[in-house]
Formats: structure tokens, sequence, C-alpha cells
């Protein structure tokens, strides 16, 4: 729960604001539219497919990265989760390619929205990287004011509920998992990768908690907005990037307010960050490594406005 009133009051005045804009923000973005065993050694087994058999190298580019919904490698489909099939979350959707059967086990990613926020504010996320071989759930929570933990535990339950998903499942590596979080959703990313060891690669958007959730060693990537009000930066997000030990990158959009990763304000922008970070830890795929670290200099980006890095390719 949020112990200061006042930053309580200014989410949900200017949340109440903004969740009656997803059409204008929409509107806004328009423009954007088998290896043979040999029978003399029978203990050597075929080396498992991965996602990065399945891309081609021409296919990874700085433009097809900053490109948006569904416009990936693979093609997407989508699963509506209801509320009363969902276990230990409110409900949501699954995005899945629907032509990487032979591409081997795929990565999953949940993704989580904040306090008083619903899942269309970070929806997009979903096309956008199931389209690069991933399988997503984006999620509502139980109540929209509930705490970092609970978001956290949502997330968890989110990640169980696609590995036995009878659709998905099956695609499914369940040692290859990831987790994004808007504002509360985000300190729900860094209290759930200090508690599941499976969870490869975090990515904590404008991220909020007021309470200690431990030692981070998940690769993280943190996106932040020069002028949050909310969950100011220098308070969370920038103090939250110091104490992660591992391999860690941070973003910070040009003149953004505490919205500036949802509802697709920033999607072309924060696509190629986003999908290269967690091609790179989930899958372990170094041709995304170019577009990460000391090998992209983000700072030249007028949009972006601070960039760092430590302890990643």
């Amino acid at each position: 729960m949020i112990k200061n009133a006042g930053l309580a009051k200014a989410i949900i005045v200017t949340g109440a604001l903004v969740f009656s804009m997803p059409t204008l923000a929409e509107l806004s973005l328009s423009e954007i539219t088998v290896h043979t065993v040999n029978e003399a050694l029978p203990s050597v087994s075929a080396v498992p497919a991965m996602p990065s058999d399945c891309i081609a190298d021409s296919a990874i580019t700085a433009a097809a990265l900053s490109d948006t919904r569904d416009n990936g490698p693979f093609s997407v489909r989508t699963k509506n989760i209801l509320r009363q099939s969902a276990k230990g979350f409110g409900d949501g959707t699954i995005h899945y390619p629907t032509n990487a059967s032979g591409c081997g086990l795929l990565g999953a990613i949940a993704v989580v929205p904040g306090y008083v926020s619903y899942e269309a504010a970070i929806k997009w996320w979903g096309p956008r990287l199931a389209s690069w071989g991933f399988v997503v759930i984006t999620i509502n929570t139980h109540s929209i004011y509930d705490d970092p933990d609970s978001r956290a535990a949502q997330l968890n339950a989110a990640l169980d509920h696609m590995i036995a998903d009878d659709t998905v499942g099956s695609m499914i590596d369940p040692t290859r998992l990831g987790a994004i979080g808007w504002s509360m959703g985000g300190g729900g990313a860094l209290r759930l990768a200090t508690e599941r060891s499976t969870v490869r690669a975090i990515m904590p958007l404008a991220p909020y908690h007021n309470k200690s959730y431990g030692a981070v060693k998940t690769p993280t990537l943190v996106i932040t907005c020069e002028h949050d009000r909310i969950a100011p930066n220098n308070k969370y997000s920038n103090a939250f990037y110091k104490n992660a030990t591992g391999p860690k990158m941070i973003v910070e959009v040009n003149n953004g307010s505490h919205f500036c990763p949802s509802y697709r304000f920033n999607e072309i922008l924060l696509s190629k960050p986003g999908i290269a970070w967690m091609q790179r830890h989930i899958n372990n795929d170094t041709r995304f490594d170019k577009f990460l670290c000391a090998n992209e200099n983000y700072s030249k980006n007028p949009r972006i406005s601070a960039y760092n890095y430590k302890d990643c390719p």
C-alpha cells in the first residue's frame, strides 16, 4: 500500500485522466503502423532447437526491433483468460507465435500493470514480444489497488498458468522466464526476481516499491521517465538500478511522465532495448548484444535523457 496519501491521490487523479485515453493514444500513434544422432555414439544427443535457430540474422535490425504491434519474425495469435479460470491473478490475454513449431521450446514472459491500472496499459508488450518468439501473458490484477508484493505473486501465478495452459504450455521452456511490470507492477517484477530463480530477465517500468524486496541478481532493464512525479527517479528507479547486483541497464525517456512506458506512448522507442534484453538474457542469443549496453549509445537519441549500464554485454 502507498503510505503517502499525497502520492496515492496523485496516482488516482492522474490515472483517472489517462484511463480514458487509450483510444486517443492509439490514434496519436496510428502512423506507426533434426540433428542426426551418430549410431556409433548413442550417448550423444541432438542439440535442442532454440528460437535463435528460427530467426535469420538478416531479420535482426534496429528498424525491425523498433517496429510496432505484432510486426516481428513470427505471426501472433491470442487467447483470452477469463477471470473464473485465472488462478492467482485477475484475468488476461496470452499472446503466442503460431509459426514457431521448429524453434524448440520458447521463453515465456508475464506483464502486469500498475496501481489503479488495467491490462490495457501494458498490453502492447504482448504482441510485440510474441512476434519475436516469446509466449507472453498480459494480465489484470485481482484489484487495481493491489500492492507491489501482491503483483509479484500474481506475475508468478500468471507464469504458472501459461506453463500449464493446454494451448501454449507445451511450447514453453519453464526454465526460461521473464517478467515486466509498470509502476507498482515494476516493484512486483523486482520482488519476483528475488523469489523465482527461473526468471532470467526483468523489466521494471517506472517502478515503485516502498519495502525491502531482497537482492536482485537477475538481469534487469529499468525504464524510467524523466519527469516522473508519482515515483520520482531519484527515490525509486535510480535506487533500484543502483542496488541491482546482476547485469543491468537503465534508459530514461526524455520529458516523460510516469505514464511514458504505457499505452504505446513510446512503443517504437522502447521496443528495441526491451526485445533485445529479453532475447539476450532469456534465450542467451548474443546476436542482440549489438543493441545493448556499450554496443548501443542510447544517449545519442534525443528522446532519451539518461542512459547507463553495468556488467552486461
